[in-house]
């Protein structure tokens, strides 16, 4: 199944032509001009998102960590978790701020250069595969912790993981890494300045890997690239784009005693499972400098998608062993323009930001039950296209009036139709209407002082939403429903001790839904239900010493059920969330271009259904890496690592469905290249 180099290009280069075939060489009579790279939301607000918490990784840091994939950097964020379903093709769940079901389901939000990666109806509601992104494209990862961000709507109830690629700039870059099981990977990204005005930056890379188990092989290519040119000195223009392919096979869940007997096996009643994935996307940008600190930033885009996944279903799930297919046709419009500005006032600095943005995403939804190694037989169990229209508006103001006082206030106001049509013959008698139109204002409020030269507390208040799950949305009866919402009380502070070569940032939340939505009946859904999150999350770094250095990142969550339909729920865990997450790394530098470090990475215990009957007790894990960079102008990096050094047998996920066992003892050698 391994690759040949050549199809790299077959998936992305009819888009690179297109990008590169706009005209790259215009004569202007203004002088040269360097104006700030095009955003798509206001980046003059980053100052005032201190008063949340927010873990931000920079392109120098993301690259020293040496991913294959964006979502292993999640490591290095307190009280985040990277619960492994071990299903190529298929996005992972994501746990965050006692939610356990992002990236896979709908609560977090995930967005690259402010447009959403969430889907809303592919597989699970607010689905979200970040293997599109390439890791080295990446100026910067920034996590907002909790629903604090009025940039940023729907899925945003946990957090919203924010992925800035980079703009303009001269470089290029190039990371190889070969491990076990015939893994490998190849990235490589370039910037250039083209003439006095314009810019290119391009990114790609290749994938693929036999997997540690049977049937378990996967590969992924993606393309993107970007080019810009400064008009005036007061107006900028960016295109870019982005394809991606990916294709894996699935060796699905183990029960129990197979995971206790063999956790590297397959149960003999899987069929070829798998998923296939091909994306295409496109934008346009333009930035308005309207006064020296005052911008206009306006952009529109359009993705286009199909997935399709294989799964059988257990005993668990089924009656029967049965493969099921999905298949998930998408396109998406979208567009929106923002105000931004940072001013110099009496009485302090004021960042501000408000727009307006639409979207209208399109969903063709195929189901099949029974299929015989994925020969579709009879009519299809659901045939349907589902859209969703949203339009929204939404302000965010931070204003340091004082270094005791420093307010930031938010304000979001969403609106969602939709509709849902039977496109053919189905099996399904589930209802198929309208979406009734559903609006939701969301206050944001925070505060941060700096209390002394190396101590500044912040507090706030954030409101989040959810709509109805999935085809719950278009079902005879949702007209009467509110939208779930999420209230979070947050305090915390950040700590810089110079003398003992110390920082550290401490959190605790309170998060509380109200209103969920639970079906009674066949199409028919109530408001009740209500769930109480709490957690404490510290992210630490000590350097006592110049070669040496020591970072820390821990969260607790403690999820219960408060309310629910079902009565005997209430007071159980929420299930899939760990109690506690835990990553030490230390790193020694013992001499000139010489660095080791080892990692330790600890995970607690976690309810595996919703009625608390089975708990898995977590489990810990310990990593090594050693790499050298080499002296001179040309920057070379050469790595070995080792993943799982002592070879512990544990599962990343355990749920209603099965065991998926993580991997075993892995070792990895690359090199990081730079010209």
């Amino acid at each position: 199944m391994s690759p040949p180099p050549h199809r790299l290009l077959s998936t992305g280069l009819p888009l690179l032509i297109l990008i590169l075939s706009v005209p790259l060489s215009v004569a202007y009579a203004e002088p040269s001009v360097e104006l700030d790279a095009v955003q798509v939301k206001g980046q003059t607000t980053a100052a005032a998102s201190a008063a949340f918490s927010v873990t931000r990784q920079d392109a120098d840091e993301i690259r020293e960590q040496r991913v294959q994939q964006v979502q292993q950097l999640f490591r290095n964020v307190p009280g985040m978790h990277l619960a492994r379903i071990g299903l190529g093709g298929v996005a992972d769940p994501i746990v965050l701020r006692g939610f356990g079901a992002g990236g896979h389901g709908a609560d977090i939000g995930f967005v690259v250069d402010g447009i959403s990666l969430n889907e809303a109806m592919s597989h699970a509601d607010g689905y979200a595969d970040l293997n599109v992104i390439v890791p080295l494209e990446l100026d910067n990862m920034t996590v907002f912790r909790g629903p604090v961000s009025a940039l940023y709507g729907n899925y945003n109830r946990a957090g919203v993981v924010a992925l800035q690629t980079r703009r303009g700039g001269q470089y290029v870059e190039a990371d190889v890494t070969l491990g076990s099981h015939r893994t490998w990977d190849a990235q490589l990204a370039g910037g250039w300045k083209i003439g006095e005005r314009q810019h290119l930056n391009l990114a790609a890379q290749a994938a693929y890997s036999d997997g540690f188990r049977p049937q378990s092989s996967g590969e992924r290519r993606t393309l993107a690239a970007r080019w810009s040119i400064d008009v005036t000195p007061d107006l900028q223009i960016a295109v870019s784009g982005r394809a991606h392919q990916a294709s894996a096979d699935n060796p699905g869940y183990l029960t129990a005693a197979q995971f206790h007997a063999d956790p590297y096996g397959i149960d003999p009643r899987m069929k070829n499972d798998g998923a296939d994935k091909h994306l295409h996307t496109a934008r346009a940008d333009v930035n308005v400098r309207l006064a020296a600190q005052t911008k206009l930033l306006t952009y529109v885009y359009a993705t286009q998608q199909d997935f399709t996944r294989w799964f059988t279903r257990g005993a668990a799930l089924a009656a029967t062993w049965s493969q099921r297919e999905e298949t998930y046709d998408r396109s998406v419009l979208g567009a929106g323009m923002n105000l931004n500005g940072r001013h110099a006032m009496p009485l302090g600095d004021l960042t501000w930001v408000a727009g307006v943005e639409l979207l209208r995403e399109r969903t063709d939804y195929l189901k099949y039950e029974g299929l015989d190694f994925r020969r579709r037989i009879g009519i299809a169990d659901y045939d349907r296209r589902f859209t969703l229209d949203n339009v929204a508006a939404f302000t965010e103001i931070g204003w340091a009036l004082h270094p005791l006082f420093q307010p930031t206030l938010g304000l979001r106001h969403d609106r969602f139709t939709g509709q849902c049509a039977v496109r053919g013959p189905e099996r399904s008698t589930d209802p198929c209407e309208s979406l009734p139109r559903v609006d939701h204002t969301s206050p944001k409020l925070g505060m941060r002082s700096h209390v002394h030269e190396h101590v500044e507390l912040r507090a706030s208040q954030a409101e989040g939403f959810a709509l109805a799950d999935e085809m719950a949305k278009y079902a005879l009866g949702d007209s009467r429903l509110s939208p779930n919402v999420f209230r979070q009380t947050e305090i915390g502070a950040n700590v810089k001790l110079p003398r003992q070569r110390l920082t550290f940032d401490v959190a605790a939340y309170a998060l509380r839904s109200t209103d969920e939505i639970a079906m009674i009946a066949p199409g028919e859904y109530v408001n009740a239900g209500s769930t109480r999150r709490t957690g404490i999350e510290l992210g630490a770094l000590w350097a006592p010493i110049a070669p040496f250095d020591l970072s820390v990142t821990h969260g607790s969550a403690h999820s219960r059920v408060r309310a629910n339909v079902d009565s005997t729920l209430v007071g159980k865990r929420v299930a899939a969330v760990p109690r506690t997450m835990s990553t030490v790394t230390a790193r020694w530098r013992p001499a000139a271009g010489w660095q080791g470090t080892v990692a330790w990475r600890k995970i607690g215990d976690w309810a595996v259904d919703a009625a608390n009957a089975d708990t898995y007790p977590g489990y810990q894990r310990w990593d090594l890496g050693l790499s050298y960079a080499f002296p001179g102008r040309m920057p070379i990096t050469v790595h070995a690592m080792i993943d799982n050094v002592t070879n512990r047998r544990y599962a990343t996920s355990v749920n209603t469905v099965g065991y998926a066992p993580g991997a075993p003892r892995m070792i990895r050698i690359g090199a990081q290249l730079g010209f």
